[in-house]
């Protein structure tokens, strides 16, 4: 494992000692250059995927923890089996060893972005901002987050339910390139996105959506035992729907746990580093594998007895080896991962008794 410390630097990032910044990657972190004004006073977890013996380099300047193939294997030991190798879904395990109340996660081909006005975006502050607010699942407010400065409640929302919900995940959203499946890709290769939307709103309960890991902030300490980013890559039949997996896992819970989920700001510049032709070969199963998951996790209703993010995922996935397991074999080796998630979540998160 590789370290690195940085040294003190102007005001006082927010919570820039509660929130871990992680990001997966094959290749050297030059991109964090571009970041650095909103990314040096946090600590970066680093997980690096593909040939454990490549030397990852990372700009001066910044505190971060380095973790290769190798000591994944160290720290978890069979464990390890439940991480994704050759796939972004390889971050969770620095969502497992980070220490932090907060995660913000971000992919190495994601550029600071710019709004309407030219001002560059800081998307660490946004999604703190958004997960510091509640959010409103169970009333759908046409205005969207009534809880930032100028919004409000529309006539009609029940006076009972302005409290609102504690929120628990941040979904943020991209210009340039958009989150597109490879069929979509291939069918419009030069669409770009460059509509900047000035909104958040809340995910409605009752609802999924599909979950980008590119941009993406959470409460670590509330969610993080769901955010198992599935396994996939390789040796696996399918890759790319990790984060998805994950999203689709987290909402029922959200929506079980009476918590909020929103989307919308802050945006960030995707420039797509993948290969269309690539994705489709990996992602092909997934598209029809998606016609049964979605209606699975629509139709899912946790036991009250699930009083816990752990007990409500545990009971996901017994759900998804006895439906899903049907479908093909592949989503019973899924759930085996995401019991051996709760596992390794356990004993890395368990506070040691002297």
């Amino acid at each position: 494992m590789a370290q690195q410390s940085s040294s003190s630097v102007k005001p006082v990032a927010m919570l820039k000692d509660e929130l871990d910044i992680v990001i997966p990657t094959i290749r050297d972190l030059d991109f964090l250059e571009m970041w650095r004004p909103f990314f040096e006073q946090y600590h970066l977890i680093i997980v690096q995927d593909g040939d454990p013996s490549k030397t990852i380099k990372v700009p001066q300047g910044f505190d971060f923890e380095l973790y290769n193939r190798n000591d994944i294997n160290r720290i978890l030991g069979a464990k390890a089996s439940c991480i994704s190798f050759q796939d972004s879904g390889c971050r969770c395990f620095g969502f497992l060893v980070s220490k932090k109340k907060y995660i913000y996660t971000i992919d190495d081909d994601c550029f600071v972005a710019k709004d309407p006005s030219g001002k560059e975006i800081n998307a660490v502050e946004q999604h703190i901002k958004n997960l510091l607010s509640p959010s409103t699942p169970h009333y759908f407010n046409t205005l969207y987050d009534p809880y930032r400065d100028g919004g409000d409640f529309t006539r009609g929302n029940p006076f009972t339910m302005r409290e609102g919900a504690k929120t628990v995940v941040s979904h943020g959203l991209w210009l340039n390139f958009p989150d597109y499946d490879a069929l979509t890709q291939l069918v419009k290769p030069h669409e770009r996105n460059s509509r900047y939307v000035d909104a958040v709103m809340t995910i409605p309960k009752g609802t999924l959506f599909s979950m980008c890991g590119m941009n993406l902030a959470f409460d670590r300490e509330l969610i993080g035992p769901a955010m198992y980013f599935g396994l996939m890559g390789d040796g696996q039949p399918i890759t790319g729907y990790d984060d998805m997996w994950a999203g689709w896992c987290m909402k029922v819970i959200c929506d079980h746990m009476g918590w909020g989920v929103k989307t919308g700001l802050p945006y960030i510049d995707h420039k797509k580093s993948s290969n269309q032709i690539e994705n489709l070969k990996k992602k092909l199963d997934g598209i029809f594998w998606m016609e049964e998951a979605v209606p699975f996790f629509q139709s899912v209703t946790l036991p009250k007895q699930c009083t816990s993010v752990k007990q409500c995922y545990l009971e996901l996935a017994k759900l998804v080896k006895e439906k899903l397991g049907k479908v093909d074999p592949y989503f019973t080796k899924l759930a085996d991962g995401m019991v051996t998630w709760t596992e390794a979540w356990d004993e890395l998160n368990t506070p040691k008794v002297n």
